[in-house]
């Protein structure tokens, strides 16, 4: 779950530290003052597109980020432990400058957005308060069954073959319609593949062949400089070791005091004399380790005259032949896959077909009894709404074509009177009542979800009184169970919930700045009766406000 939220230099927050715990919390606030930015600060460290305008004026850069606690979490934690990362917390943290750019880690280690996607799918789950729009686009139905129904991997699978049949059946009719194009190209690609073969060159050869081609080309020279000089330091009479050695004797036939005042010579050159010995000893050693080979040089230059003279033939540089050797072995690979034979791709391609519409049909059958049980826990909240008459039911229809979605579409058809035939969620008249459907849909996915952090932005929109409270209480059981934020407008909803955030919009000398608190109990009290009675608040509000939350607080306990 989420335990921990850090906001600086976000929109109108200058810094902000908020600890987070399970259960329900309510953000409220007055109109504008900002909570858009709590979980606009939440979106970017999830992988949300970042926006320059969102860096609070005057400031170079926002910085935020959001801790999580996977314990709870084991799809999280192996996200994590397939990438190498520490697996003990989760700290994700995204920095938007000025410019536009931003940056992302994932405990303390760089990252990209599509990172932060991917493993925010895994710890929190977000529904919006403009969700029952989406309800009204029938694409979004069929999703929705399927992660009731825990069928996320089966369709994945589905997709897959679905995916393999199509290349399949595009080779296919690229193979038909190019047969003897493709055929030409097999075989030049045969060709040159044999080619780079009889060539065989490995990966760092060619480096190699070239070091080894300078070292056995200058190998004569090597040994007849090394010989030389070895013949200037240890030479019979002419060497320095010689003439040394006559200069310390002459030196050393000086009278006595003559000598006394050269003794730092004579001890010059006798260091002298021991380093042209060890220098002539280290010349005799690299002139005994150099090796003439003409035939080994002639088998060198005949192997590096050949991986240019194929180089130039492909019009490659010769360090990109194995790249190139690499690249034309795939490519007919691919080719030699269909074998030239359309009949025996064809069968592959009905084989790889047969896959997909068996895995579909098992699908299909499970999501019609998934449907079942969705529909009657759909109807269980929508009595608890109010709209006990109300019947709902998922519709499919077969497709015409094959899809990757399956075998059929599906959309959600409601009945909100006795009578009335069901239709779809888009031909429902009342907003209020679309709400109320939208959020009883909503609390069956959240009840079903593997993800111990929901938030829910402004469901409740179009409820209000008795519908209101019952709203709470809905929100207020999936939180014993895990952790629900929701902002909301009402009341009744705030009093159900376990902690309450506050958020108001300050206005300080000429900058305005949003502030976020966790309210105590009289804090709670003073919140609720703003919200239930405005900005003047009487005793009589005051007494309301206390009367709701300590009823909605004794409801579970």
């Amino acid at each position: 779950m989420l335990t921990e939220l850090a906001i600086r230099d976000f929109a109108i927050v200058d810094h902000l530290e908020l600890d987070l715990a399970g259960g329900m919390t309510a953000i409220t606030g007055e109109t504008g003052a900002g909570k858009s930015i709590l979980l606009g600060a939440l979106g970017l460290c999830l992988g949300e597109r970042a926006d320059s305008a969102s860096v609070r004026h005057g400031s170079e850069r926002a910085d935020l980020s959001a801790r999580f606690d996977l314990r709870a979490l084991p799809e999280a934690r192996a996200w994590l432990e397939s990438r190498e990362l520490p697996v003990d917390d989760c700290l994700l943290r995204r920095v938007v400058t000025r410019g536009g750019r931003s940056k992302a880690w994932i405990n303390g280690q760089p990252a990209t957005v599509a990172d932060l996607r991917g493993l925010g799918e895994h710890l929190i789950e977000i529904h919006g308060q403009h969700a029952h729009q989406a309800l009204l686009h029938e694409e979004t139905h069929l999703r929705l069954l399927d992660d009731f129904a825990g069928h996320r991997e089966r369709v994945a699978g589905m997709q897959l073959a679905f995916r393999e049949w199509q290349a399949g059946r595009r080779r296919l009719a690229r193979l038909a319609e190019d047969g003897d194009e493709i055929r030409a190209r097999r075989q030049l690609l045969r060709y040159q593949v044999e080619e780079l073969d009889a060539l065989a060159l490995a990966e760092g050869e060619l480096k190699g062949l070239e070091e080894e081609q300078e070292e056995l080309a200058h190998a004569e020279e090597r040994l007849r400089e090394a010989q030389f000089a070895a013949e200037c330091c240890d030479g019979d009479e002419a060497g320095a070791l010689s003439l040394l050695n006559q200069a310390i004797q002459h030196l050393s036939e000086l009278p006595g005091s003559d000598r006394g005042s050269l003794a730092d010579t004579l001890t010059m050159l006798g260091e002298a004399r021991i380093q042209v010995e060890e220098a002539g000893r280290e010349l005799g050693h690299f002139a005994a380790g150099v090796e003439l080979d003409p035939e080994r040089l002639a088998w060198v230059e005949e192997r590096l005259g050949e991986v240019h003279r194929i180089a130039r033939k492909h019009h490659v540089l010769p360090e990109e032949l194995v790249d190139l050797h690499r690249r034309l072995a795939e490519e007919l690979e691919g080719l030699e896959g269909g074998d030239g034979d359309l009949e025996t791709l064809a069968a592959e391609v009905e084989a790889l077909k047969a896959r997909w519409h068996e895995q579909a049909s098992a699908i299909s059958k499970a999501r019609r009894q998934a449907a079942r049980r969705f529909g009657r826990a759909v109807q269980e909240q929508l009595a608890f709404l109010a709209m006990g008459k109300a019947t709902f039911e998922v519709e499919f229809a077969p497709r015409e074509t094959p899809a990757l979605e399956g075998l059929e579409g599906a959309r959600m058809l409601i009945s909100a009177n006795p009578g009335q035939p069901a239709r779809p969620l888009a031909k429902v008249a009342s907003g209020g009542e679309l709400s109320r459907i939208s959020l009883a849909i909503q609390v069956v996915a959240a009840q079903h979800s593997t993800i111990a952090s929901l938030v829910f932005d402004e469901v409740d929109v179009g409820v209000s009184g008795a519908t209101a409270e019952i709203v709470g209480q809905l929100l207020r059981r999936l939180g014993e169970n895990g952790q629900v934020m929701t902002v909301t407008h009402l009341p009744q909803v705030a009093a159900q919930a376990h902690h309450h955030l506050h958020i108001e919009k300050q206005a300080e000398k000429a900058s305005t700045l949003t502030r976020m608190a966790l309210l105590d109990e009289a804090g709670r009290v003073g919140e609720l009766a703003r919200m239930l009675g405005g900005v003047n608040l009487s005793d009589r509000t005051l007494a309301h406000a206390r009367e709701m939350l300590d009823a909605s607080q004794r409801a579970h306990h």
